[in-house]
């Protein structure tokens, strides 16, 4: 599993949003403590990857043992025949060499119940074996296309294949189920994994962000597609956090740009993040509006450096960038109106005594 914030809250909204499908809770409430963004409360708020994976840190292991009992939403009396059916076609498994040059065995090709199929590669999910898991499931759909129980492998595909790392086996996965079943209830779920699976393989702003704007692109499809459910508000404050990476991209271009003395370049890059509406609401604003006073100045463009500066401390008078704009203009004696805050409380201690 990757280390990165992104993959530790992604991980946990599939595994919920799993158990939901598993255990057939179609009505998800505001009420539920384990999907985050649910909360109005939460939707509504903005995080970096980093609050928000210390946010779930401590509830990772009760939202696993809330759902390790889960069943499918098939019948008890199926699972319970399925099991039995089970025991007697795991022994009659074989394993042959996989044709298309993978290393991973695959199960020979046997005509057995549905049931036991569906269940034992439902034994191998609960088991974390997901390679098998997998086995079990595509057989499902080989020998019983189009079927209730197809659907639901692909599903369960889906799901393995992502706790495999196998995300680019997880998305034609999900693309299969959507081309199939476009209005099948389950379709969001088939869309929010898209998206996640890109999500998930976000890196750092120093390496190519092409999953960052994959992942995007997906989410705000969620979005676009079923407001005002769960997936849609997740994928909103998501939708944020992908927003404030690609700003850090954006940045760290700028700042490579001003090192390399070239300072139109970077202007041009600080300009993208406060112009784009996407990313002014992101952590890195303060610190765009404070380059561009740098960057003015050394062009030589003091009235829109002191007008960048103005803004900075209208916005975020108490912002560390504010205050090493305002201490950059001073010296240039084109300091803004209004002072840091730090600078007024002390000025306000000299004229308030004790």
């Amino acid at each position: 599993m990757s280390g990165h914030p992104f993959a530790v809250i992604a991980r946990l909204h599939v595994a919920v949003a799993l158990a939901r499908y598993i255990s057939g809770d179609a009505g998800v409430t505001s009420r539920d403590p384990c999907f985050f963004g649910a909360s109005s409360r939460i939707g509504a708020a903005k995080f970096t990857g980093i609050e928000i994976a210390s946010r779930f840190r401590g509830r990772r292991r009760t939202v696993v043992r809330r759902h390790a009992y889960l069943r499918s939403s098939l019948s008890v009396s199926k699972f319970r025949s399925g099991l039995v059916l089970a025991a007697a076609a795991v022994s009659a498994l074989t394993v042959t060499a996989c044709n298309g040059g993978s290393n991973r065995p695959r199960l020979a090709y046997e005509e057995r119940p549905v049931e036991a199929l569906y269940n034992t590669g439902y034994q191998r999910i609960q088991a974390k074996r997901w390679s098998d898991a997998i086995d079990y499931f595509q057989e499902v759909e080989r020998q019983h296309p189009y079927s209730e129980w197809s659907r639901r492998a692909i599903l369960m595909q889906i799901y393995a294949y992502y706790q495999d790392n196998h995300y680019q086996e997880a998305i034609a996965a999900a693309d299969r189920f959507i081309a199939l079943f476009p209005g099948n209830p389950s379709a969001p779920y088939a869309f929010y994994m898209k998206a996640i699976c890109n999500f998930e393989q976000i890196t750092d702003v120093g390496r190519d962000q092409g999953f960052a704007q994959a992942a995007l692109s997906g989410l705000r499809d969620v979005a676009r597609r079923y407001p005002g459910t769960p997936y849609a508000i997740d994928a909103t404050v998501k939708m944020d956090m992908v927003n404030d990476q690609l700003a850090g991209k954006e940045m760290a271009i700028g700042r490579y740009y001003q090192r390399a003395n070239q300072p139109l370049a970077a202007l041009n890059r600080y300009k993208t993040v406060i112009d784009n509406p996407a990313y002014q609401r992101t952590s890195h604003t303060p610190e765009a509006l404070y380059r561009l006073v740098e960057v003015n100045l050394t062009l030589g463009l003091k009235d829109e450096a002191m007008r960048n500066g103005s803004v900075l401390g209208f916005n975020y008078p108490g912002s560390p960038w504010y205050s090493e704009a305002y201490a950059l203009l001073s010296e240039q004696a084109a300091a803004p109106e209004v002072a840091p805050t730090a600078q007024r409380e002390s000025w306000l201690r000299r004229l308030i005594p004790g």
